[in-house]
């Protein structure tokens, strides 16, 4: 018993004294780290690599044709209920986001992570309810594995910060991107909706696309990936996720009891479900657990746009879809805030158990 208090006791030491350099992961590899710290030890799972690398591979839909062709329309919408319900996560091509802006809202990720740590210190903070929140692992005292990512978070919708409570490194094209990332959410939202058997604006209408929070993430190189993860394996806790990857790859979906790679795709957008629509449309369309890996290449850069309302508070409810449920198909999760919800994955964290499963009737 002693051994264990002193390990635990160790381990938020050095919890601690990393949080304190305010300089996360990035800070670590900057100063030359040649052996990846215990915190970030991450156990085997249960759940191999896609063993033929090929044998599964996530859809790919484009919507080009979404408004030209009505016939076209229908089967955009049959792919996307087939990939919302067996996968949890396609790619969307022809999304209507130029080339251009994808790139420079990469390049400005890059910006801020590559400015003196001096400079990103006035935005490392544990403090959520600040605009923009920079730090390493949201979840840092609470997981039983720190990730090798550090993350910044930007509420972006229903009330966006004004311009100068932004970063200076990525200002412009953070609003420009959020901008057209809720453009697409809400194009995204109608198809989900005529993929239930909805009337099209009926996730829209329940306000599924009113909250938009922005995390641009950043995994440096890493010198002993075998040790570690990116980000260890999860679901999201919000509506819908889209996600800008760079070309370096790494993120994995779990199928069929196998991690297989979602490799990027110039032009392309990640789209994944978040456990709030599975819980509001009864388990119909799947949220699905997903992890990235840490690699020796590196940094890696993403950014996630959550469709959430997050820890704002609203007095909105959601439970699952009146017009989904009949006597044969009951409600499986009792009503929930979306504050509550988010406040529940937090304590939860990330790596260990989903938190959708408390709410489960």
């Amino acid at each position: 018993m002693v051994l264990k208090n002193e390990h635990s006791y160790d381990r938020r030491s050095e919890l601690l004294a990393f949080d304190n350099t305010q300089a996360g992961v990035k800070g670590l590899v900057d100063a030359g780290v040649k052996k990846v710290p215990k915190i970030f030890y991450t156990p085997q799972d249960a759940y191999s690599n896609d063993p033929e690398k090929n044998q599964f591979s996530i859809p790919v839909i484009d919507l080009d044709g979404i408004s030209k062709d009505p016939i076209q329309h229908k089967e955009i919408i049959e792919k996307i209920r087939y990939a919302s319900e067996v996968w949890g996560f396609f790619q969307v091509v022809n999304h209507g986001i130029p080339q251009s802006v994808l790139e420079e809202m990469l390049n400005g990720v890059r910006r801020f992570y590559e400015q003196d740590t001096e400079v990103k210190k006035q935005w490392y903070t544990r403090d959520t309810s600040k605009k923009v929140v920079y730090n390493s692992n949201f979840d840092l005292f609470k997981s039983a594995s720190a990730n090798w990512r550090d993350t910044t978070y930007c509420n972006m919708a229903p009330l966006p910060p004004s311009a100068d409570e932004l970063p200076d490194a990525c200002r412009d094209i953070l609003i420009e991107y959020a901008e057209q990332v809720k453009k697409l959410g809400c194009s995204l939202f109608e198809l989900l909706s005529e993929a239930l058997g909805l009337n099209p604006s009926y996730l829209n209408d329940i306000g599924c696309s009113e909250g938009l929070s922005v995390l641009y993430h950043c995994y440096p190189a890493c010198p002993e990936p075998e040790l570690t993860l990116g980000a260890g394996k999860h679901s999201d806790s919000d509506f819908l996720t889209v996600l800008l990857q760079d070309h370096l790859g790494g993120l994995q979906v779990l199928h069929k009891n196998y991690w297989v790679d979602i490799p990027p795709v110039s032009g392309a957008l990640v789209v994944n479900v978040g456990e709030l629509l599975q819980l509001i449309s009864n388990d119909k369309l799947k949220s699905i657990a997903h992890r990235v890996l840490a690699s020796r290449v590196g940094p890696r850069v993403s950014v996630a746009s959550f469709f959430t309302t997050g820890h704002s508070l609203s007095s909105r409810v959601y439970g699952p879809i009146k017009e989904l449920l009949s006597e044969d198909n009951p409600a499986r999760y009792r009503e929930t805030s979306v504050k509550d919800y988010a406040d529940h994955y937090n304590a939860t964290g990330i790596g260990g158990k989903s938190a959708l499963s408390d709410f489960r009737i």
